[in-house]
């Protein structure tokens, strides 16, 4: 005698998708996973930068790319501008930074968001009413170590931030545990995440950093 298993045991794979290649495609999850990719890439933009600057002081270039986190707060203005907007930077004698202001009165202001910034080795000398001067010592080992250490700090900053995101979007987005959208935000942040990683380990090499 054959048998012949059950039609009501059986269950069709047919239409089974694998999780990871299942697209999200309800409206709520798309839009939280767009919210969430928009953070997490500026996140990402912005420890590159930082990254890059670093690099360059690392370097011992100098370019006037060094004072870009430069913010400089005026009394007849709303919010902070940039130091390009109120004076040019330029190199003089390839290791020396040159400020020209625009307009006298700004002197005082550029010289407290130069201070302010915090960016190593950078000492205005103010030369006349609208120059100021900034040499830029030879980075050493021990300042490129530091530099490089400082980094790793803003990396793992970036890290909690992005994780904070991804925690805020399943929140609000109530997805259950081991569902398509779960898996597809926690591979957002995964490769965010990794992008944060290669840039750090890129600087690490620029600086020699051990």
């Amino acid at each position: 005698m054959r048998m012949y298993a059950s039609k009501s045991k059986v269950k069709s794979t047919a239409n089974m998708v694998p999780g990871s290649k299942q697209p999200l495609t309800s409206e709520l999850a798309l839009d939280e996973y767009a919210k969430a990719e928009e953070k997490m890439k500026s996140a990402v933009d912005w420890f590159k930068k930082e990254c890059a600057a670093v690099e360059t002081r690392a370097s011992g270039r100098v370019t006037p790319a060094i004072l870009d986190p430069v913010r400089v707060v005026l009394p007849d203005s709303k919010a902070a501008v940039r130091l390009d907007h109120i004076a040019t930077v330029g190199v003089r004698e390839g290791s020396t930074l040159l400020i020209t202001l625009f307009e006298e009165k700004n002197m005082k202001h550029v010289e407290q968001a130069l201070y302010a910034s915090k960016i190593p080795n950078i000492v205005p000398q103010k030369q006349d009413d609208r120059t100021i001067k900034i040499p830029i010592p030879r980075p050493t080992v021990e300042a490129r170590t530091a530099a490089y250490t400082a980094a790793t700090r803003q990396a793992e900053e970036s890290r909690v931030q992005l994780r904070k995101q991804l925690q805020a979007s399943l929140k609000r987005g109530k997805f259950e545990k081991r569902s398509v959208e779960m898996e597809e935000f926690h591979k957002l942040l995964d490769k965010y995440i990794a992008e944060i990683d290669k840039n750090l380990l890129q600087l690490k090499k620029a600086t020699a950093a051990k």
